[in-house]
């Protein structure tokens, strides 16, 4: 039975979105997720939302089991998934770049991180097409709701639990990437590879260390800008779910059509 086919995956300083939850105990083939599921009623639709880092933060970004928190909202019925987070910026807006409170939907990814388990496949020959990472059908329900919110950027990746060095950011800039983040990747090839459609709203909490003076990114105006921003994020995700399109021969699914994938997709 489907208990929800849209899901918010919730970051920094994100540990609730839905009132008066159904928690959902999912165990996986792959270990626990971060927490418990909540489902709920969202814009008269249903709603599954899982805190990445945990109910209090208990997961740094290396540390979070991606590939259960995918595989238990694909279980619920989950088909679309929306990934609030907070980013840095890494050039400033008279470069094209981005500022401190900007909302962007990226539309791009580098990948930096190197301990993390980023696939189901553990045998066989599958292959995930990836060259457009993120959902193109809920980047435009997204856009459609705030004209203000950046459409496209680049996004690196890296394996923190630390921030970048100046000469890091300062390279990353020089390529061209306007955002980074910690928590990218592998979620979002872990949705496709789930068959599920996967955009990030990147909420920008600072410039990054090379791309600012003084002491570089702090901890404390991260967490304390993404909760200043908190109801805004909260109104743009349902205004979104509102008027998310049917994912039904969506490209982020149809992929897989005709692949003998070798691992389980539950649902």
């Amino acid at each position: 039975m489907t208990a929800a086919q849209i899901a918010v995956i919730g970051g920094t300083g994100f540990y609730s979105f839905i009132g008066d939850p159904e928690e959902h105990r999912i165990s996986t083939p792959y270990g626990e997720p971060s927490a418990p599921v909540s489902v709920g009623t969202v814009a008269g639709r249903r709603v599954a939302f899982l805190p990445r880092h945990g109910s209090h933060h208990d997961f740094p970004p290396h540390g979070i089991n991606y590939r259960a928190n995918l595989w238990a909202l694909r279980s619920l019925g989950v088909r679309q998934v929306l990934a609030p987070c907070a980013v840095g910026g890494l050039r400033p807006r008279e470069q094209d770049g981005v500022a401190p409170g900007d909302v962007v939907v990226p539309d791009q990814l580098v990948d930096r991180t190197h301990r993390r388990i980023g696939s189901y496949v553990e045998q066989g020959a599958v292959h995930l097409p990836f060259g457009d990472p993120y959902c193109a059908r809920l980047t435009d329900a997204i856009a459609a709701v705030d004209s203000s919110i950046r459409i496209g950027s680049t996004m690196v990746v890296i394996e923190g639990p630390r921030f970048s060095t100046r000469a890091e950011s300062r390279h990353y800039a020089e390529q061209g990437w306007n955002l980074i983040n910690m928590t990218a990747m592998p979620e979002a090839a872990l949705a496709r590879e789930m068959r599920m459609c996967y955009a990030s709203i990147a909420l920008v909490t600072d410039m990054d260390a090379g791309a600012a003076s003084g002491e570089g990114v702090s901890q404390e105006e991260v967490f304390a800008l993404f909760r200043n921003n908190l109801e805004r994020l909260t109104g743009l995700l349902t205004e979104t779910i509102a008027g998310v399109p049917d994912p039904t021969g969506c490209a982020c699914s149809s992929w897989a059509d005709g692949i003998d994938l070798t691992y389980d997709v539950p649902g």
